[in-house]
């Protein structure tokens, strides 16, 4: 009987409220005012909403509001969200003068009401609780209805390209409507319903929706762990909240390198394996047992204000999504791995150090008193996770922030027997202070003036450096393909492949795709300032001069990088191949790149065989690292897909960043990812991108499984059409032709079957991903 009242008054619901506005609200269903909707899991309609509801939203509205770039900051991730609502202010504004305050949930406010108070606008009704105006007053219930009614013009359209009034940059202006004015928005927007620019949701699954929130929108967190879980957080919690200074030192540095970690216990072999529950480190100022007061600081290192902070684990409870998605698994192994590395070593800690930030912000200064190589064993312990911060983390969205990298490159590590020896300690706590990074200024900044400072202390401390490595490698002592960290034989941290993919990035395991322009060889220094700078120490509510000086700093770290790899090329080579990486270059940096003072003159240990060096470089650190390579994203050479790998640059012009490939053969499915690469004459450059683009340079990097978090464009074969597919795709040679080809395989974002490939593609891409699965992100979908 409910349903069919719903279906009555949905269906009366638009026109009977085109002549409310503000105030008639008011007047019809009473003030406003904020609802208690949590109820217990278990309950009645906790099971309603867990087991009906909540897939939904996951499917369908997730993966457009899931995060920081979540249109009108709406996260529909987690109860907490849905309930907060809408605020138009943008988080990622890379033209603001002055910082903004941050809006993260469950860190910055604790409760709905606190939202209202910030300037958040509810989507469900909070007026009275009826039927009626829960749909009514419900901007979440109006945005899906009135897709519901432009459902037969997008049918009109299927698999065709949207016209130009629907605007799909990531930098639109956004249309944040209250629920008060949506009617007269709707009417002068018909096309604006919700999901934007997608099909409609199904009829079974709107009807659902609507019956949830007609009965008041009633939520439900997941589960509490269990007491085996809450066992295992307890003995963490015990160990990271030791009185000793020394103890307190250590947890400080970790909680510092893990606080955006998704931590989870490992389950014990030959136990029957649970979905993974996972929490976040947060500092609280109660102490284990006693409920959590979360401290809440722009940065991990910032003054907490209290005298004694505590480690402590908060369950996570948002749905998962694969853009901000950092697993780290805890076991016995790893705490015992920790203890190692800081406990059982005899060391002196006598002092805590300061949270004024020019000190915090600068991790040698923090943390000289924790031995180096056991800092920098800890970070190559879980190198994909740590180098996945900066690329998962805040700073991954924009293209500002990105095109300070190669769009494809490896990364690989120095030794710690060999480069966290007591030499680099001593010079490290000599030129610590020419180690600090641009969060010293906090969030708002002055960016050329302090860039000028920041230069010269890096100009110092290369050139300090270069004597040091001019007398560790005299003679090329060390100077080899073995200078390169192995993963202790079984560790596959340590060779990472990163794509980017315009204004996203990726960070995988494998030395993956062809042989890249450029690599890196990380040592520590400059393995902890990449952390700092873009993880623990950047704030995306920052002006535009912190971010600006965060991305002008990191030209630093790649240049050094890089710099690490060509020492192992013959001393002839690597001032052409440099040259060769920054053509075009400013003359500045051009000048910068020639300066002696930071030169390093020592030859090279390896006896080339070649005269393609750095390939011949490149297949040494492959022989070196071939035990703990990863063949996940390694495509065979007999898969027919891998010809991609060789497609001309004018198809690769034409294709977006991200590509995903599914191939069906007798009803089962393979996924691959099709890779843009741009190639640059050199990246150097901050804001003229285009300006630098070598277009007849550009491949495709083709892989099983999917890489990239936010697909472009999607694909979808039969196993027998894929010869054609591929002939097709190498004679790309305009937009007209591209267009064509996804007209006959491409999904795109009006597909009638949309939903069922979205579905599809998560159900693979999970089984593929395993613990590193997360619902995708379909902002970035192109409508060509």
């Amino acid at each position: 009987m409910l349903k069919k009242v719903l279906f009555v008054v949905s269906i009366l619901i638009l026109p009977a409220c085109a002549m409310l506005g503000f105030g008639y609200y008011d007047q019809m269903f009473g003030e406003a005012k904020v609802q208690n909707r949590m109820v217990a899991p278990d309950s009645l309609e906790g099971q309603a909403f867990l087991n009906d509801v909540k897939p939904i939203v996951e499917q369908r509205c997730v993966v457009c509001h899931g995060c920081y770039d979540a249109p009108c900051q709406l996260k529909m991730s987690s109860p907490a969200g849905i309930d907060r609502g809408i605020n138009q202010q943008k988080v990622y504004n890379g033209t603001r003068l002055l910082a903004s305050e941050p809006s993260r949930l469950f860190i910055d406010a604790h409760s709905t009401q606190a939202w209202r108070n910030r300037d958040f606008e509810p989507v469900l009704n909070e007026r009275a609780q009826t039927s009626q105006a829960n749909l009514a007053a419900s901007a979440l219930y109006k945005t899906l209805a009135l897709k519901q009614k432009q459902a037969a013009h997008l049918n009109e359209t299927d698999n065709q390209i949207l016209d130009k009034k629907y605007d799909f940059s990531l930098n639109r202006a956004q249309t944040c409507t209250y629920v008060e004015d949506y009617d007269n928005h709707a009417e002068q927007n018909p096309h604006l319903g919700m999901p934007y620019g997608l099909p409609a949701i199904s009829s079974d699954a709107f009807n659902t929706l609507t019956e949830w929130l007609a009965q008041g929108g009633k939520m439900a967190d997941i589960a509490q762990p269990s007491k085996n879980t809450l066992a295992k957080v307890a003995q963490w919690e015990d160990f990271l909240n030791q009185d000793s200074l020394k103890q307190q030192l250590i947890s400080r540095y970790i909680y510092e390198h893990w606080f955006l970690a998704h931590l989870y216990f490992k389950p014990i072999e030959g136990q029957n394996e649970q979905p993974a529950q996972f929490f976040k480190l947060v500092r609280s100022s109660t102490p284990p047992g006693q409920p959590l007061d979360i401290i809440s600081t722009r940065r991990p290192f910032e003054d907490p204000k209290i005298a004694r902070v505590y480690y402590r684990f908060m369950q996570d409870k948002t749905s998962v999504l694969a853009k901000t998605h950092l697993p780290l698994a805890l076991s016995e192994q790893k705490l015992s791995r920790i203890k190692q590395l800081f406990v059982e070593p005899d060391y002196p800690v006598t002092r805590l150090p300061s949270y004024e930030i020019k000190k915090s912000s600068n991790p040698f200064v923090s943390f000289a008193q924790l031995p180096v190589k056991a800092r920098y064993q800890f970070m190559l312990d879980d190198a994909q996770f740590i180098i996945m911060g900066f690329i998962k983390g805040p700073v991954c969205r924009g293209q500002v922030a990105l095109n300070v990298i190669n769009d494809h490159f490896w990364v690989v590590f120095a030794d710690p027997d060999l480069s966290a020896t007591k030499a680099v300690n001593d010079f490290l706590l000599q030129y610590q202070e020419k180690l600090s990074l641009p969060a010293a200024e906090d969030s708002n900044a002055l960016p050329m003036s302090n860039w000028v400072k920041y230069a010269e202390r890096e100009s110092e401390y290369m050139a300090a450096k270069a004597k040091l490595a001019n007398q560790l490698f005299e003679s090329g002592e060390h100077l080899t393909e073995k200078l390169i960290w192995q993963g202790d034989g079984s560790n596959d941290n340590a060779a990472l492949s990163i794509f980017r993919h315009f204004d996203s990035a990726s960070v995988v395991k494998g030395l993956v795709g062809q042989d890249p322009k450029t690599a890196w060889i990380i040592d520590y220094p400059m393995f902890e300032r990449i952390h700092y700078l873009l993880v623990a120490g950047f704030d995306v509510y920052g002006n535009v001069g912190h971010q600006l000086l965060t991305r002008l700093y990191m030209d630093f770290l790649r240049l050094e990088g890089e710099r690490n790899l060509l020492a192992l090329l013959p001393k002839n080579e690597r001032q052409p191949i440099k040259q060769f990486w920054y053509r075009r270059a400013d003359k500045n940096l051009a000048e910068y790149l020639k300066s002696k003072k930071n030169s390093f003159n020592q030859p090279s240990g390896i006896e080339y065989q070649t005269k393609d060096v750095q390939a011949e470089l490149y297949q040494l650190i492959k022989t070196r690292l071939e035990k703990v390579n990863s063949q996940t994203y390694q495509i065979e050479t007999d898969e027919p897909l891998a010809k991609l790998n060789k497609l001309p640059a004018r198809a690769v012009n034409l294709l977006p960043p991200v590509s995903v490939i599914m191939v069906e053969e007798n009803s089962q499915h393979q996924v691959f990812s099709l890779l843009h690469n741009n190639a640059h004459f050199n990246i150097s450059s901050l804001l003229d991108e285009d300006g630098q683009r070598a277009y007849k340079e550009d491949y495709a990097t083709v892989t099983p499984g999917l890489i990239g978090d936010y697909p472009q464009a999607i694909w979808y074969l039969k196993k027998a059409q894929v010869d054609d597919f591929m002939s097709q795709l190498a004679n790309l040679d305009s937009e007209k032709a591209y267009r064509k080809l996804k007209a006959e395989y491409g999904i795109r974002r009006t597909h009638p079957d949309f939903w069922h490939y979205s579905d599809l593609l998560h159900q693979i891409t999970k089984k593929q991903r395993g613990i590193e699965y997360g619902l995708l992100d379909y902002n970035r979908l192109e409508n060509r």
